[in-house]
Protein backbone atom coordinates (compact mmCIF):
# COMPACT_ATOMS: atom_id res chain seq x y z
CA UNK A 1 0.00 0.00 0.00
CA UNK A 2 1.28 3.44 -0.93
CA UNK A 3 2.44 6.05 1.91
CA UNK A 4 -0.29 9.13 2.18
CA UNK A 5 1.11 11.83 0.61
CA UNK A 6 1.83 13.71 4.15
CA UNK A 7 3.88 10.87 5.34
CA UNK A 8 5.82 10.64 2.44
CA UNK A 9 6.71 14.59 3.20
CA UNK A 10 7.18 14.06 6.89
CA UNK A 11 9.98 11.75 6.03
CA UNK A 12 11.50 13.89 3.09
CA UNK A 13 11.78 16.61 5.39
CA UNK A 14 12.89 14.53 8.20
CA UNK A 15 15.31 12.76 6.17
CA UNK A 16 16.17 16.55 4.79
CA UNK A 17 17.42 17.27 8.45
CA UNK A 18 19.18 14.33 9.53
CA UNK A 19 21.40 14.66 6.29
CA UNK A 20 22.11 18.08 7.82
CA UNK A 21 23.42 16.91 11.41
CA UNK A 22 25.38 14.47 9.52
CA UNK A 23 27.57 16.66 7.54
CA UNK A 24 27.08 19.46 9.99
CA UNK A 25 28.67 17.35 12.85
CA UNK A 26 31.11 14.99 11.01
CA UNK A 27 32.56 17.56 8.92
CA UNK A 28 35.48 18.02 11.60
CA UNK A 29 35.07 14.59 13.26
CA UNK A 30 38.36 13.28 14.93
CA UNK A 31 39.53 10.19 17.51
CA UNK A 32 41.64 11.66 20.49
CA UNK A 33 42.77 8.37 22.02
CA UNK A 34 41.98 4.76 21.74
CA UNK A 35 39.42 4.63 24.46
CA UNK A 36 37.62 6.68 22.34
CA UNK A 37 37.47 4.54 19.32
CA UNK A 38 36.73 1.50 21.58
CA UNK A 39 33.83 3.45 23.22
CA UNK A 40 32.79 4.35 20.13
CA UNK A 41 32.99 0.73 18.55
CA UNK A 42 30.69 -0.77 21.13
CA UNK A 43 28.08 1.57 20.80
CA UNK A 44 27.73 1.02 17.43
CA UNK A 45 28.28 -2.75 18.69
CA UNK A 46 25.58 -2.28 21.30
CA UNK A 47 22.76 -0.20 19.25
CA UNK A 48 23.16 -2.49 16.05
CA UNK A 49 22.22 -5.44 18.84
CA UNK A 50 19.60 -3.39 20.39
CA UNK A 51 17.91 -2.45 17.26
CA UNK A 52 18.37 -6.18 15.32
CA UNK A 53 16.55 -7.32 18.71
CA UNK A 54 13.66 -5.09 19.16
CA UNK A 55 9.99 -5.92 19.96
CA UNK A 56 7.09 -5.42 17.32
CA UNK A 57 4.00 -4.05 19.25
CA UNK A 58 1.12 -4.47 17.14
CA UNK A 59 -1.32 -2.50 19.20
CA UNK A 60 0.85 0.74 18.50
CA UNK A 61 1.90 -0.32 15.18
CA UNK A 62 5.89 0.43 16.29
CA UNK A 63 9.43 -1.54 17.67
CA UNK A 64 10.27 -1.02 21.17
CA UNK A 65 14.28 -1.86 21.68
CA UNK A 66 17.13 -0.52 24.66
CA UNK A 67 18.73 1.47 22.03
CA UNK A 68 17.53 4.66 23.33
CA UNK A 69 19.68 3.57 26.62
CA UNK A 70 22.79 2.97 24.60
CA UNK A 71 21.96 6.11 22.14
CA UNK A 72 21.73 8.66 25.52
CA UNK A 73 24.55 6.75 26.58
CA UNK A 74 26.87 7.36 24.06
CA UNK A 75 25.72 11.18 23.72
CA UNK A 76 26.44 11.75 26.93
CA UNK A 77 29.87 9.95 26.89
CA UNK A 78 31.29 10.96 23.47
CA UNK A 79 29.34 14.05 22.72
CA UNK A 80 26.91 14.53 19.74
CA UNK A 81 29.47 14.10 16.52
CA UNK A 82 30.87 10.91 17.89
CA UNK A 83 27.29 9.66 18.71
CA UNK A 84 25.21 10.71 15.64
CA UNK A 85 27.92 8.73 13.58
CA UNK A 86 27.38 5.89 16.32
CA UNK A 87 23.78 5.97 15.71
CA UNK A 88 23.95 6.27 12.01
CA UNK A 89 25.87 3.22 11.73
CA UNK A 90 24.37 1.25 14.25
CA UNK A 91 20.58 1.84 12.56
CA UNK A 92 21.64 1.90 9.27
CA UNK A 93 23.46 -1.38 9.20
CA UNK A 94 20.56 -3.14 11.79
CA UNK A 95 17.86 -2.03 9.01
CA UNK A 96 19.54 -2.99 5.86
CA UNK A 97 19.82 -6.87 6.97
CA UNK A 98 16.19 -6.58 8.82
CA UNK A 99 14.14 -5.01 6.23
CA UNK A 100 16.44 -7.03 3.03
CA UNK A 101 12.89 -8.78 1.78
CA UNK A 102 11.45 -5.50 1.72
CA UNK A 103 14.38 -4.12 -0.66
CA UNK A 104 13.96 -7.47 -3.13
CA UNK A 105 10.13 -7.44 -3.00
CA UNK A 106 8.90 -3.49 -2.26
CA UNK A 107 12.22 -1.36 -3.04
CA UNK A 108 9.73 1.56 -2.70
CA UNK A 109 8.71 0.75 0.71
CA UNK A 110 12.07 0.14 1.79
CA UNK A 111 13.94 3.24 1.12
CA UNK A 112 11.26 4.87 3.04
CA UNK A 113 11.03 2.30 6.09
CA UNK A 114 14.87 2.82 6.29
CA UNK A 115 15.11 6.43 5.88
CA UNK A 116 12.59 7.10 8.59
CA UNK A 117 13.97 4.86 10.98
CA UNK A 118 17.61 6.05 10.13
CA UNK A 119 16.30 10.09 10.12
CA UNK A 120 14.47 10.07 13.11
CA UNK A 121 17.29 8.62 15.51
CA UNK A 122 19.95 11.13 13.65
CA UNK A 123 17.65 14.17 14.29
CA UNK A 124 16.96 12.87 17.55
CA UNK A 125 20.23 12.63 18.95
CA UNK A 126 21.36 15.26 17.17
CA UNK A 127 19.33 17.67 18.50
CA UNK A 128 18.91 16.73 21.58
CA UNK A 129 23.02 16.84 22.08
CA UNK A 130 23.48 20.29 20.34
CA UNK A 131 20.95 21.80 23.44
CA UNK A 132 23.05 19.97 25.93
CA UNK A 133 26.39 21.28 24.69
CA UNK A 134 25.22 24.86 24.97
CA UNK A 135 25.27 24.25 28.32
CA UNK A 136 27.32 21.27 29.25
CA UNK A 137 30.56 19.87 28.48
CA UNK A 138 30.83 16.29 28.00
CA UNK A 139 31.47 13.50 28.51
CA UNK A 140 29.45 13.16 31.53
CA UNK A 141 30.83 12.32 34.79
CA UNK A 142 27.74 11.93 37.25
CA UNK A 143 29.22 13.47 40.44
CA UNK A 144 27.42 16.86 41.31
CA UNK A 145 23.53 16.92 41.25
CA UNK A 146 23.82 18.92 38.40
CA UNK A 147 25.27 15.87 36.14
CA UNK A 148 22.28 13.91 36.95
CA UNK A 149 20.05 16.75 36.20
CA UNK A 150 21.32 17.07 32.53
CA UNK A 151 21.34 13.39 32.49
CA UNK A 152 17.48 12.54 32.99
CA UNK A 153 16.97 15.96 30.86
CA UNK A 154 19.18 14.51 28.14
CA UNK A 155 17.70 11.36 28.16
CA UNK A 156 13.95 12.52 28.48
CA UNK A 157 14.24 14.60 25.69
CA UNK A 158 15.69 11.96 23.71
CA UNK A 159 12.77 9.40 24.57
CA UNK A 160 10.18 12.43 24.07
CA UNK A 161 11.62 13.64 20.63
CA UNK A 162 12.05 9.89 19.62
CA UNK A 163 8.48 8.43 20.57
CA UNK A 164 6.97 11.68 18.77
CA UNK A 165 8.57 11.34 15.52
CA UNK A 166 7.44 7.49 15.50
CA UNK A 167 3.73 8.59 16.49
CA UNK A 168 3.84 10.74 13.81
CA UNK A 169 4.52 8.44 11.55
CA UNK A 170 2.10 6.48 12.74
CA UNK A 171 -0.97 9.17 12.84
CA UNK A 172 -0.19 9.99 9.57
CA UNK A 173 -0.25 6.54 7.58
CA UNK A 174 -2.56 4.78 10.17
CA UNK A 175 -4.79 8.25 10.25
CA UNK A 176 -5.38 7.92 13.74
CA UNK A 177 -5.15 10.74 16.85
CA UNK A 178 -1.23 11.96 17.53
CA UNK A 179 -1.91 13.25 21.02
CA UNK A 180 -4.14 9.91 21.93
CA UNK A 181 -0.78 7.79 20.43
CA UNK A 182 1.69 9.91 22.42
CA UNK A 183 0.32 10.00 25.91
CA UNK A 184 -1.18 6.14 25.66
CA UNK A 185 2.42 4.94 24.62
CA UNK A 186 4.46 7.35 27.00
CA UNK A 187 2.19 6.00 30.06
CA UNK A 188 2.06 2.26 28.89
CA UNK A 189 5.77 2.56 28.68
CA UNK A 190 7.19 4.77 31.37
CA UNK A 191 8.42 2.08 33.35
CA UNK A 192 10.44 0.73 30.63
CA UNK A 193 11.70 4.19 30.17
CA UNK A 194 12.56 4.31 33.67
CA UNK A 195 14.73 1.19 33.54
CA UNK A 196 16.37 1.85 30.52
CA UNK A 197 17.42 5.33 31.74
CA UNK A 198 18.89 3.76 34.96
CA UNK A 199 20.93 1.59 32.14
CA UNK A 200 22.03 4.69 30.36
CA UNK A 201 23.37 5.76 33.45
CA UNK A 202 25.16 2.55 34.54
CA UNK A 203 26.94 2.91 31.03
CA UNK A 204 28.01 6.02 31.75
CA UNK A 205 29.41 5.10 35.42
CA UNK A 206 31.12 2.22 34.17
CA UNK A 207 33.22 4.44 31.38
CA UNK A 208 33.73 6.31 34.21
CA UNK A 209 35.86 3.39 35.87
CA UNK A 210 37.35 2.07 32.76
CA UNK A 211 36.03 0.86 28.82
CA UNK A 212 36.24 -2.30 29.45
CA UNK A 213 34.10 -1.95 32.90
CA UNK A 214 31.50 -1.70 29.84
CA UNK A 215 30.98 -4.82 28.65
CA UNK A 216 29.08 -5.60 31.85
CA UNK A 217 26.45 -3.57 30.88
CA UNK A 218 25.02 -6.16 27.84
CA UNK A 219 23.81 -8.10 31.17
CA UNK A 220 21.36 -5.47 32.37
CA UNK A 221 20.21 -4.41 29.17
CA UNK A 222 19.72 -7.59 28.07
CA UNK A 223 17.28 -8.18 31.09
CA UNK A 224 15.32 -4.75 30.48
CA UNK A 225 14.57 -6.25 26.72
CA UNK A 226 13.55 -9.99 28.32
CA UNK A 227 11.61 -8.57 30.78
CA UNK A 228 9.90 -5.99 28.47
CA UNK A 229 9.27 -9.14 25.34
CA UNK A 230 7.95 -11.56 28.80
CA UNK A 231 5.44 -8.45 29.40
CA UNK A 232 4.59 -8.20 25.69
CA UNK A 233 4.03 -12.32 25.47
CA UNK A 234 1.50 -12.06 28.18
CA UNK A 235 -1.10 -9.47 26.22
CA UNK A 236 -0.26 -11.55 23.03
CA UNK A 237 -0.93 -14.59 25.22
CA UNK A 238 -3.99 -13.14 26.75
CA UNK A 239 -5.40 -11.71 22.94
CA UNK A 240 -4.59 -15.25 21.36
CA UNK A 241 -6.61 -16.82 24.51
CA UNK A 242 -9.42 -15.08 23.27
CA UNK A 243 -9.18 -15.57 19.51
CA UNK A 244 -9.32 -19.60 20.46
CA UNK A 245 -12.76 -18.96 21.95
CA UNK A 246 -14.23 -16.68 19.43
CA UNK A 247 -12.90 -19.50 17.15
CA UNK A 248 -14.78 -21.97 19.18
CA UNK A 249 -17.68 -20.03 19.07
CA UNK A 250 -17.46 -19.69 15.56
CA UNK A 251 -17.84 -23.23 15.11
CA UNK A 252 -20.83 -23.14 17.72
CA UNK A 253 -22.67 -20.81 15.95
CA UNK A 254 -21.06 -18.98 13.11
CA UNK A 255 -23.60 -15.98 13.43
CA UNK A 256 -22.18 -14.73 16.72
CA UNK A 257 -18.46 -14.55 15.82
CA UNK A 258 -19.51 -12.77 12.24
CA UNK A 259 -21.75 -10.59 14.07
CA UNK A 260 -19.19 -9.33 16.89
CA UNK A 261 -17.05 -8.28 13.50
CA UNK A 262 -19.44 -6.51 11.89
CA UNK A 263 -21.14 -4.98 15.03
CA UNK A 264 -17.51 -3.88 16.20
CA UNK A 265 -16.77 -2.24 12.59
CA UNK A 266 -20.31 -0.48 12.91
CA UNK A 267 -19.76 1.09 15.96
CA UNK A 268 -16.22 2.32 15.34
CA UNK A 269 -18.05 4.41 12.56
CA UNK A 270 -20.66 5.63 14.58
CA UNK A 271 -17.74 6.49 17.35
CA UNK A 272 -16.53 8.43 14.37
CA UNK A 273 -19.32 10.02 13.21
CA UNK A 274 -19.93 11.31 16.46
CA UNK A 275 -16.04 12.83 17.05
CA UNK A 276 -15.57 10.99 19.92
CA UNK A 277 -11.48 10.83 20.71
CA UNK A 278 -9.40 7.87 19.04
CA UNK A 279 -8.89 6.43 22.70
CA UNK A 280 -12.69 5.93 23.04
CA UNK A 281 -12.96 4.25 19.89
CA UNK A 282 -10.04 1.85 20.21
CA UNK A 283 -12.19 1.08 23.25
CA UNK A 284 -15.66 0.66 21.31
CA UNK A 285 -13.61 -1.65 18.49
CA UNK A 286 -12.29 -4.10 21.23
CA UNK A 287 -15.68 -4.37 22.71
CA UNK A 288 -17.52 -5.07 19.95
CA UNK A 289 -15.22 -7.91 18.82
CA UNK A 290 -15.77 -9.16 22.73
CA UNK A 291 -19.39 -8.29 23.48
CA UNK A 292 -20.93 -11.71 22.67
CA UNK A 293 -18.01 -13.77 24.06
CA UNK A 294 -19.97 -14.72 26.99
CA UNK A 295 -22.16 -17.65 24.54
CA UNK A 296 -19.87 -19.68 24.57
CA UNK A 297 -21.75 -20.82 28.14
CA UNK A 298 -24.90 -20.50 26.80
CA UNK A 299 -26.34 -24.00 25.96
CA UNK A 300 -26.58 -25.14 22.34
CA UNK A 301 -30.04 -26.03 23.12
CA UNK A 302 -30.80 -22.29 23.71
CA UNK A 303 -27.72 -20.60 21.63
CA UNK A 304 -29.21 -22.55 18.19
CA UNK A 305 -32.53 -22.86 18.91
CA UNK A 306 -34.43 -21.98 15.76
CA UNK A 307 -37.51 -20.12 17.18
CA UNK A 308 -38.33 -17.91 19.98
CA UNK A 309 -36.77 -18.72 23.53
CA UNK A 310 -39.11 -19.25 26.13
CA UNK A 311 -39.34 -17.33 29.06
CA UNK A 312 -36.99 -19.49 31.33
CA UNK A 313 -34.13 -19.95 28.61
CA UNK A 314 -34.25 -16.02 28.06
CA UNK A 315 -33.34 -16.04 31.83
CA UNK A 316 -30.28 -17.89 31.06
CA UNK A 317 -29.68 -16.09 27.89
CA UNK A 318 -29.28 -13.18 29.64
CA UNK A 319 -26.29 -14.30 31.08
CA UNK A 320 -24.22 -14.11 28.56
CA UNK A 321 -23.46 -10.18 29.02
CA UNK A 322 -22.34 -11.14 32.92
CA UNK A 323 -19.74 -14.14 31.69
CA UNK A 324 -18.78 -12.06 28.96
CA UNK A 325 -17.35 -9.36 31.77
CA UNK A 326 -16.35 -11.94 34.29
CA UNK A 327 -14.11 -13.23 31.35
CA UNK A 328 -12.20 -10.11 30.42
CA UNK A 329 -12.39 -7.99 33.54
CA UNK A 330 -9.27 -10.30 35.22
CA UNK A 331 -7.20 -9.06 31.92
CA UNK A 332 -5.02 -5.36 31.63
CA UNK A 333 -6.03 -5.57 28.04
CA UNK A 334 -9.31 -6.16 28.54
CA UNK A 335 -10.57 -4.47 31.97
CA UNK A 336 -11.21 -0.73 30.65
CA UNK A 337 -14.25 -2.17 28.50
CA UNK A 338 -15.42 -4.75 30.89
CA UNK A 339 -17.80 -2.60 32.53
CA UNK A 340 -19.22 -1.40 29.15
CA UNK A 341 -19.42 -4.96 27.28
CA UNK A 342 -21.46 -6.13 31.00
CA UNK A 343 -24.18 -3.13 29.80
CA UNK A 344 -24.48 -3.83 26.45
CA UNK A 345 -28.13 -4.99 26.49
CA UNK A 346 -28.68 -2.15 28.64
CA UNK A 347 -31.72 0.24 26.72
CA UNK A 348 -32.51 3.83 27.36
CA UNK A 349 -35.76 4.23 28.81
CA UNK A 350 -34.32 1.35 31.50
CA UNK A 351 -35.87 -1.94 30.20
CA UNK A 352 -32.88 -3.46 29.31
CA UNK A 353 -30.66 -6.05 31.83
CA UNK A 354 -28.95 -6.87 33.19
CA UNK A 355 -29.10 -3.95 35.98
CA UNK A 356 -31.76 -2.30 34.08
CA UNK A 357 -29.72 1.38 34.06
CA UNK A 358 -31.26 3.61 31.35
CA UNK A 359 -30.44 6.88 29.89
CA UNK A 360 -26.42 8.44 30.84
CA UNK A 361 -26.58 5.52 33.38
CA UNK A 362 -25.25 3.27 30.67
CA UNK A 363 -21.66 3.73 29.83
CA UNK A 364 -21.65 5.60 26.25
CA UNK A 365 -19.38 2.34 24.92
CA UNK A 366 -22.27 0.19 25.83
CA UNK A 367 -24.91 2.54 24.21
CA UNK A 368 -23.08 2.57 20.80
CA UNK A 369 -21.97 -1.45 20.83
CA UNK A 370 -26.02 -1.76 21.42
CA UNK A 371 -27.34 0.53 18.66
CA UNK A 372 -24.36 -1.38 16.36
CA UNK A 373 -26.08 -4.51 17.84
CA UNK A 374 -29.26 -3.87 17.14
CA UNK A 375 -29.14 -3.04 13.64
CA UNK A 376 -26.50 -5.56 12.84
CA UNK A 377 -29.50 -8.60 14.09
CA UNK A 378 -31.91 -6.10 11.73
CA UNK A 379 -30.71 -6.78 8.48
CA UNK A 380 -29.25 -10.48 9.18
CA UNK A 381 -31.63 -13.38 8.31
CA UNK A 382 -31.91 -15.58 11.23
CA UNK A 383 -33.54 -18.97 11.18
CA UNK A 384 -36.92 -17.60 12.76
CA UNK A 385 -37.19 -14.73 10.43
CA UNK A 386 -35.92 -12.95 7.27
CA UNK A 387 -33.29 -10.34 7.26
CA UNK A 388 -35.07 -6.66 7.28
CA UNK A 389 -35.00 -4.55 3.97
CA UNK A 390 -32.94 -1.08 4.25
CA UNK A 391 -36.01 0.90 4.70
CA UNK A 392 -37.65 -1.13 7.38
CA UNK A 393 -34.07 -1.34 9.30
CA UNK A 394 -34.16 2.54 9.19
CA UNK A 395 -37.29 2.72 10.70
CA UNK A 396 -37.16 0.38 13.07
CA UNK A 397 -34.12 2.85 14.34
CA UNK A 398 -36.07 5.80 14.43
CA UNK A 399 -38.45 3.91 16.41
CA UNK A 400 -36.32 2.60 19.08
CA UNK A 401 -34.69 6.03 19.42
CA UNK A 402 -35.07 7.47 22.81
CA UNK A 403 -36.99 4.22 23.74
CA UNK A 404 -34.01 1.21 23.72
CA UNK A 405 -31.43 3.63 21.87
CA UNK A 406 -29.58 6.89 23.09
CA UNK A 407 -31.23 9.47 20.50
CA UNK A 408 -27.59 10.97 20.10
CA UNK A 409 -26.21 7.51 18.77
CA UNK A 410 -29.58 6.57 17.12
CA UNK A 411 -29.01 9.79 15.43
CA UNK A 412 -25.16 9.28 14.28
CA UNK A 413 -26.32 5.69 13.35
CA UNK A 414 -28.33 6.64 10.95
CA UNK A 415 -25.94 9.30 9.37
CA UNK A 416 -23.37 6.45 8.95
CA UNK A 417 -26.44 4.10 7.34
CA UNK A 418 -27.13 7.08 5.34
CA UNK A 419 -23.60 8.00 4.00
CA UNK A 420 -23.05 3.89 3.31
CA UNK A 421 -25.79 4.09 1.35
CA UNK A 422 -25.21 6.92 -1.12
CA UNK A 423 -21.71 5.78 -1.77
CA UNK A 424 -22.98 2.48 -2.58
CA UNK A 425 -25.22 4.27 -5.54
CA UNK A 426 -22.65 6.26 -6.57
CA UNK A 427 -20.00 3.23 -6.86
CA UNK A 428 -21.22 2.00 -10.34
CA UNK A 429 -20.71 5.55 -11.64
CA UNK A 430 -17.06 6.10 -10.42
CA UNK A 431 -16.00 2.28 -11.95
CA UNK A 432 -17.62 3.35 -14.83
CA UNK A 433 -15.52 6.40 -14.83
CA UNK A 434 -12.49 5.11 -14.20
CA UNK A 435 -12.49 2.47 -16.84
CA UNK A 436 -12.94 5.19 -19.45
CA UNK A 437 -9.81 6.75 -18.55
CA UNK A 438 -6.48 6.06 -20.05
Amino acid sequence: MELPAKARVYIWCLSLLALTAIVYYTRSLVFVSLEQIVAFTLFIFLGFLSEIYATWIPIYGTEMSASIAVYSAALFILGPSHAVLVVLVATLTSEVLMRWDYLKNAPVRFAYVLTFNVSQWVVTVSVVGTIIALGYTMPLRLVATNDYLWALAGFWSCAIANLAFVTGIVALTERKSFFYGFTTSFKDFALQYVSLFVSALLLVVLFSLSIWHMFFAIVPLALVHISFRSYLRIRTEARKTFEKISSLLDERDHYTAVHSDEVAELAVKIAQEMKLPQGEIEKIDVAGRVHDIGKIAIPDAILLKPGPLSEEEWQVMKRHPLVSAELIKGLEIYAPIADAVKHEHERWNGSGYPDGLKGEEIPLVSRIIAAADIYNALITKRPYREAFTHEEAIETIRQLRETDLDPNVADALLRVISTAAAKQREAPLRDSYTLGRL
